[in-house]
């Protein structure tokens, strides 16, 4: 859907319109003073849209403005997406969260493990149990990024040539049997480590199913929901928002085209991690089916209890990301926050520091996207930007805190 509009009056739904007003005053100083090039918003209660505005530039150097048909990278919002694709087969008896995906990908059956030392040496161990569907939908398989920086391992993937992207040529297929011949972090269910566990979801999916991820997608996911905008590259280029990112040594937004290359044609690695690009009105029906439990517009993708299934807290025994996580970024919540199958989910709103609901479940992508799901509140919250990294401002937290001031039942 290229478009979202306002559906109802916000006052018949229990929230203020002046109070929704802020949000939009408040992002359009992060556009006025330069932090950001232009934003599109959208805030729905009980299912239906009560705030929908967009301010600023997809491309500064064209002028050309944020549209509601504007289509944006959403990076590690693609996940989500992912995740239901798998929980589709498991819903059809075609594989089990307790399956070693060895099964699918035999490369993944004797994949060592970090024990200690530098990447020019490090010292491995075997695995003591095998990585299954549930540790790459919890992202407790060990399996890490190049860009973080911070773990040995993480420069063994640079050194593979993973650190934003894949290697030039090779496929899905082939970057998961890149990842298996390097060391998994630490043992499978150990700790929570974000990773491209979610790609190699994306590959089993391809395995399981028969088909490419993209075929899959659009069969269960996109043609049903009428997310006819998302997909791995977008039909005009210039719908695309350009890129931008927050220069380390200046502090000033510039331009990032290395990165921005993703989305403007179709990849040779189908990434279930992180290739999508899509509107914000596509999104929203995504989002808008993740809280009707699991159905829209009499399109189900999944049943309402496996939903509900998803959205719990599957850390072992229920302990927080703080607990069992490795930090990422500072704007990622740590404290309060679990993770459940593709989503991160809110266990103590006091600890998170933030007035959302018990069970809020919510992801984001690199470039500044992210939704979020007040099952309690019956509220859904969508935020489209293009800056890399999520972290250079507190725009989660901010625009949380701007959507619930404005409830006033």
């Amino acid at each position: 859907m290229d478009t979202v509009t306002v559906e109802v009056d916000p006052n018949e739904v229990g929230m203020d319109a002046d109070r929704l007003a802020r949000i939009d005053r408040h992002f359009t100083r992060y556009v006025d003073d330069g932090r950001l090039s232009g934003w599109h918003a959208v805030v729905a209660r009980r299912g239906r849209v009560v705030h929908s505005t967009t301010y600023g530039l997809r491309d500064e150097s064209k002028g050309l403005p944020i549209t509601a048909d504007t289509r944006w990278r959403l990076y590690s919002m693609t996940k989500p997406i992912t995740s239901v694709a798998a929980m589709i087969l498991w819903e059809r008896g075609e594989l089990e969260l307790t399956d070693p995906i060895s099964r699918w990908i035999p490369a993944f059956a004797d994949t060592r493990v970090y024990v200690k030392g530098p990447a020019t040496d490090p010292v491995l161990a075997p695995q003591v149990e095998p990585i299954r569907v549930w540790h790459l939908l919890t992202h407790t398989a060990g399996l890490t990024y190049g860009f973080h920086h911070a773990h040995p391992v993480d420069e063994l993937y640079r050194g593979a040539g993973f650190e934003f992207g894949a290697p030039r040529g090779l496929d899905l297929a082939g970057c998961v049997d890149a990842w298996a011949s390097l060391p998994l972090m630490h043992q499978p269910g150990a700790e929570w480590n974000y990773g491209h566990a979610t790609d190699v979801l994306g590959r089993v999916v391809e395995i399981v199913s028969g088909r490419p991820l993209d075929r899959f997608f659009e069969a269960e996911i996109f043609g049903p929901l009428g997310m006819d905008a998302t997909g791995f590259a977008v039909d005009d280029p210039e719908r695309l928002a350009r890129l931008y990112a927050l220069d380390p040594t200046s502090g000033r937004r510039v331009p990032n085209d290395a990165m921005g290359r993703a989305g403007l044609k179709p990849p040779t690695a189908l990434s279930g991690g992180g290739g999508l690009v899509g509107t914000a009105g596509d999104y929203h029906r995504f989002v808008q089916m993740l809280a009707g439990g699991g159905e829209l517009d009499g399109a189900r993708i999944l049943g309402s209890r496996t939903v509900s299934y998803m959205v719990r807290n599957h850390l072992p025994g229920g302990v927080d990301l703080e607990g069992f996580g490795r930090p990422l970024f500072a704007e990622m919540p740590y404290r309060g926050v679990g993770f459940g199958l593709g989503f991160s989910v809110v266990l103590d709103p006091v600890a998170f520091r933030t007035g959302t609901s018990v069970g809020e479940y919510a992801w984001g992508g690199v470039a500044g996207t992210s939704f979020w799901v007040d099952p309690v509140e019956q509220v859904t919250a969508l935020f489209f930007t293009q800056l890399v990294p999520s972290s250079a401002y507190p725009i989660r937290t901010q625009f949380r805190q701007l959507v619930h001031q404005a409830l006033v039942d």
